[in-house]
């Protein structure tokens, strides 16, 4: 299982990124860093290059993480998806049928444990978790879980990409060009 045939979603922080990724073959797009006057212009620029865009809503800067700002993306800039680690944006990007992809920090059991909870509770569309270079957690979550799941995070080589996949991840985040070339 892939993420809609992709296997490794490019993240990028800077516009120059952007404007190489636009006319590659990678169809899903990380966006990790913006800022709010920035957005709508990305966003038109993914889209005029048949690209969809994944939004870090945690990441942008001028606007405040809330479930007043989900609205706003969802409903103004819609993007293909929203990534946060905050459960009440999931749930608004849900309400709004936009993508809804939770990031977990898993730091030790007890982060683990709360993933777990607050994904049965919230049930979104996919998980991303980091760092991505612990294979037999990915597994293990996989196994439990039934969410798929995106790797990220500390993955800097193709054998960890590889890794990651075999042991569940449907697809791997990553801001590495070396990483986003191979594939």
């Amino acid at each position: 299982m892939d993420f809609f045939g992709q296997r490794v979603l490019p993240a990028v922080r800077k516009m120059r990124e952007m404007e190489v990724l636009v006319k590659s073959h990678f169809q899903y797009l990380v966006l990790l860093d913006s800022h709010i006057s920035q957005l709508a212009s990305i966003v038109q620029l993914a889209r005029a290059h048949q690209k969809k865009l994944l939004v870090h809503a945690d990441l942008i800067h001028g606007l405040k993480n809330d479930e007043y700002a989900i609205e706003f993306l969802c409903q103004s800039i819609r993007p293909a998806g929203i990534i946060s680690t905050k459960s009440t944006a999931i749930a608004t990007a849900k309400k709004n049928k936009v993508l809804a992809i939770q990031r977990h920090f898993l730091l030790d059991t007890t982060a683990l444990e709360m993933t777990y909870k607050i994904t049965e509770k919230m049930q979104p569309d996919y998980i991303e978790v980091l760092p991505g270079v612990m294979p037999h957690i990915i597994a293990e979550m996989t196994e439990q879980l039934g969410i798929p799941i995106l790797a990220g995070g500390l993955i800097r080589t193709v054998d960890e990409v590889e890794m990651a996949l075999q042991a569940g991840a449907v697809a791997v985040t990553t801001s590495r060009k070396d990483i986003w070339n191979h594939y």
